[in-house]
């Protein structure tokens, strides 16, 4: 009577830690999709470089005083110290530097799209530093939830135009979160979320001075206070550079590289979404259509893990 109890109750547990990284995940997705919208209302008044930088420091400043306070902070071990500027270098620099001034050339559907790209190219990552195997059903999900995305952000009659300088810009923030996913996971079990993220952005942001005082710091002294655009950099800062760098990093370390990856297919479908709420924009049966099929193939994705990892009872 004992053993079916705990049997049970293990298959319960179970079934909890598969739930609580898959909804991390969606949480990330969420708060990174409106980072596409609250991007483009902070170039109102400011340029890439400003709203980076300000975002990494705001963002640097709340995560400090709340790991402090929790004692969640943990100290660097300097062996570890080039892992952490390797992945400041992929995520937020070099990720920011493609998608930031991507976005002054593509819109924010499109950009969004070439971002779903990185599970389509995540898994080649995966096999080759940490031997993540990728069956067919982890494919087949990859690919309809593709093809899910296309429906979503193509126009009914399939076209797609976009400034080849900003698509190229993007797809260097695709590599950087590719190899920002590779990195984390030699982090991941040796330092808490908080620290992580605490310490990237951190590096992040000194990588990122050099540039806005050359560049941008006059331009944003003599720019009147926007408050709208201020606003958004504010909830860049909270959401888009903190909690979901936190919630990705929980779920990098449950789901491993590929399956976290999978739910950035999400990305282009929620930021539909809020164009439609926000920017009244127009939300056709096609998109209706293509959200059904993002979400299908992420199930199919996640379904085949869940099922091979269930406790089997003993024999």
């Amino acid at each position: 009577m004992n053993q079916a109890f705990f049997y049970f109750r293990e298959i319960k547990m179970q079934k909890y830690r598969h739930i609580l990284p898959v909804v991390a995940a969606w949480g990330a997705m969420i708060f990174w999709s409106f980072s596409f919208v609250w991007v483009k209302i902070a170039y109102k008044a400011y340029g890439p470089l400003t709203v980076i930088f300000l975002r990494l420091v705001i963002s640097v400043v709340l995560l400090a005083a709340f790991s402090l306070a929790l004692r969640r902070l943990q100290r660097i071990s300097m062996k570890d110290l080039r892992i952490f500027v390797l992945l400041a270098f992929f995520e937020p620099f070099l990720y920011f530097m493609g998608e930031s001034f991507g976005l002054l050339y593509v819109s924010s559907t499109v950009a969004a799209v070439i971002v779903a790209t990185i599970p389509l190219f995540a898994p080649i990552g995966a096999w080759y530093f940490y031997s993540e195997k990728a069956g067919l059903r982890d494919m087949t999900g990859i690919f309809i939830s593709f093809v899910g995305v296309c429906l979503v952000v193509l126009n009914v009659d399939f076209s797609f135009s976009a400034s080849p300088k900003g698509v190229a810009l993007e797809f260097l923030a695709v590599f950087a979160a590719i190899a920002y996913s590779l990195t984390l996971r030699k982090l991941s079990f040796r330092y808490n979320a908080f620290s992580i993220i605490t310490y990237q952005n951190l590096i992040g942001a000194i990588m990122f001075l050099p540039f806005f005082l050359i560049f941008e710091s006059k331009d944003f002294l003599n720019t009147p206070i926007h408050g709208e655009a201020l606003g958004a950099i504010g909830l860049l800062s909270v959401f888009a550079s903190t909690m979901a760098f936190v919630l990705f990093t929980y779920s990098v370390k449950m789901l491993g590289v590929k399956r976290s990856n999978m739910f950035i297919n999400l990305i282009p479908v929620f930021t539909a979404i809020l164009a439609w709420i926000v920017l009244s924009d127009s939300f056709s049966l096609q998109k209706i259509a293509g959200i059904i099929i993002v979400i299908l193939g992420l199930f199919i994705a996640q379904h085949s893990h869940q099922k091979s990892q269930e406790p089997q009872a003993e024999e």
